[in-house]
């Protein structure tokens, strides 16, 4: 069976890796255009591009080239872009999900999962339909989700056993596949710089999880401030107020605190927290509050709800 291969970032490297490593023959790579990744960087591969290019794998950024590439089907991992019905007319295709389906259908399920403090997730073989994440599932295998995974952890574990489950559904022959049941349907609508917004008014646990998916943020003096990592702890004595800072605790609610321990305050590189409270002092201020008492907390559920 010739293969095609659709995938873009880093979590799609290991699905493509293991299928060449497997003996498939991948025909062709569909990846995304090269692009700058950084401020004031040439541009560049996507890293599945890269993974091709080492492998010597031929790669085109054009969906069309798949339709006259002679292949019976398509791979797909985090592509990234919706595939016209009239490609999948020509050539079927199966797409590797970061989700137990139905659940978390669409952009974000490995960021919903940790924001909704699900127990387990997975990964499912489905096939490509014209709906969102609607086909048929031919392999499904579940991950723990610890209470203390990070988005971007979680995701590399999930792209680790999802390369062997796509391999292993290749290997037996894929069967007619089962079709999702009707209830238990939920959507993982894309992270927006909102549902990173650490909103003090909810328990330290839920803030906890906004910390975990990365880029969280919140206010220190007026100035966008990010939290890289931190944990929900107990103490015997809650700062005044949601956002109130203690050292390196800060009052959520109701009565809950999550210990700050890398931080980046506006213009500055990554830092220990404990360092940061060292040279800013911030005992008896809050975050989410201006220099003129204004609240630029949250102020209620942060999106991910």
């Amino acid at each position: 069976m010739r293969l095609a291969f659709l995938g873009s970032p880093p979590a799609a490297v290991p699905t493509l890796t293991a299928l060449v490593s497997a003996g498939h023959d991948v025909a062709l790579v569909v990846s995304g255009p090269d692009k700058r990744r950084g401020r004031g960087a040439a541009k560049g591969p996507t890293p599945v591009k890269a993974a091709a290019v080492e492998l010597g794998l031929p790669v085109t950024d054009r969906l069309e080239d798949v339709v006259d590439a002679g292949v019976d089907l398509g791979v797909v991992v985090a592509y990234g872009r919706i595939i016209p019905t009239a490609v999948l007319d020509v050539v079927p295709m199966v797409n590797l999900h970061f989700s137990l389906l139905p659940r978390w259908r669409g952009a974000a399920p490995v960021e919903r999962a940790i924001l909704a403090g699900d127990a387990v997730t997975g990964v499912c073989v489905m096939d490509v339909a014209e709906g969102l994440d609607t086909g048929d599932v031919h392999a499904r295998t579940e991950v723990p989700v610890d209470d203390r995974v990070t988005a971007a952890e979680l995701t590399a574990e999930l792209a680790r056993v999802g390369a062997d489950l796509m391999v292993d559904a290749l290997q037996g022959g894929l069967d007619a596949g089962r079709p999702q049941p009707a209830t238990g349907v939920t959507y993982a609508h894309k992270i927006t710089a909102e549902d990173r917004r650490l909103d003090w008014m909810l328990p330290a646990v839920d803030v906890a999880r906004i910390v975990r998916i990365g880029g969280a943020w919140t206010t220190f003096r007026g100035e966008r401030f990010k939290v890289l990592a931190a944990e929900p702890v107990d103490v015997d004595v809650v700062p005044d107020g949601p956002g109130a800072i203690d050292g390196t605790d800060v009052a959520c609610a109701p009565g809950t605190v999550l210990r700050l321990s890398v931080v980046q305050p506006a213009g500055r590189a990554a830092m220990d927290a404990t360092a940061w409270v060292n040279g800013a002092r911030p005992d008896g201020e809050s975050f989410g509050a201006d220099t003129s008492g204004g609240d630029l907390s949250g102020g209620g559920p942060s999106g991910q709800r």
